[in-house]
């Protein structure tokens, strides 16, 4: 069952300005006007302190976040900004990256404890916990649904684990060669989405900013070359649309957006996209014509007490 979360401290806020935010941006004037429904908001709230950073959006208006603070999960009813706690954490656990497959599961990174959950979307019961690494030197971070498997990144450690989707199987840890060379101390390999082809899948290297096609087959990272930008320093989630991609630079305040060539050899910047709102934003996810991202507010105080919000913009 779910949890009613009591409304944080500035739902009231947002509320109003949300919808007088997308009237504005969308040109159509007041935003409940005779015979049209009403906008949906552009902001919503999240609990104070969740310490938030993945999100994820699947076929029905209802977007999933984790939390740093003790790996719970939060669904949120875009059409409203109303949520609630689906899936309530524990101590010492997080939820970084998270992502809804069409099986009605959300596969969860686990970040420093180096597990992955797999939690019902529909109840927020926990179906099961894989160990893929040991807690120690180790950091799981963000995930694709890909075939038979949930891939996930280590952004410690070269190396993608594949959990296997369904009954059987085991996991897989498939070590990155070819271009890749692991830094020490810093975050590597961190967003994941499969490449516009469906054979592989594309990975952002945060530190120094660079996106790479890995082959999910052999491990091989081939080096993608990018066009009209120096790196993409600070690449964190990633979102692809056909042969669109979109990289969130976190620090950055910042959504850069290429063109993917066919085989994803090379990606040409084309714009970007910036927003007073935007907080050091972690992650996004796509729903029909928006992107949604949510504020991880790196930058700020991470305690109980912190406000967070996430945030939508057009495509």
């Amino acid at each position: 069952m779910i949890r009613k979360h009591t409304r944080p401290s500035r739902r009231t806020l947002l509320g109003g300005a949300a919808v007088t935010a997308l009237a504005v941006a969308a040109g159509t004037g007041t935003a409940q006007a005779a015979g049209h429904r009403p906008a949906w908001p552009t902001e919503f709230p999240l609990p104070d302190g969740w310490l938030p950073e993945g999100i994820t959006i699947g076929g029905a208006p209802y977007a999933y976040l984790g939390s740093r603070a003790d790996g719970s999960v939060y669904r949120t009813d875009l059409r409203t900004g109303e949520g609630a706690v689906l899936h309530e954490g524990a101590p010492g656990l997080v939820a970084i990256g998270l992502k809804l497959g069409d099986d009605g599961l959300l596969y969860v990174a686990g970040g420093g404890g180096g597990t992955a959950r797999v939690v019902d979307a529909r109840t927020g019961e926990l179906r099961s916990t894989y160990e893929l690494t040991a807690p120690t030197g180790h950091f799981v971070n963000d995930v694709v649904l890909f075939r038979d498997r949930a891939w996930f990144t280590d952004s410690r450690d070269a190396v993608l684990y594949g959990v296997p989707r369904g009954r059987g199987g085991s996991v897989r840890t498939l070590p990155l060669t070819g271009d890749w060379e692991q830094l020490p101390d810093v975050n590597n390999a961190n967003g994941i989405v499969s490449a516009p082809d469906g054979r592989d899948v594309i990975v952002v290297k945060s530190t120094p900013g660079e996106l790479y096609r890995v082959s999910l087959r052999t491990g091989r990272a081939t080096r993608i070359a990018l066009s009209g930008a120096e790196n993409v320093v600070g690449g964190d989630g990633l979102v692809r649309v056909g042969r669109t991609l979109y990289v969130v630079q976190n620090r950055l305040n910042v959504v850069t957006v290429f063109d993917l060539d066919a085989r994803a050899t090379t990606a040409t910047l084309r714009r970007s996209i910036t927003d007073p709102r935007f907080d050091v934003p972690a992650t996004a996810a796509r729903f029909r014509d928006r992107l949604y991202l949510v504020n991880a507010r790196f930058t700020s105080p991470q305690t109980p007490q912190t406000t967070f919000t996430a945030v939508a913009v057009p495509l």
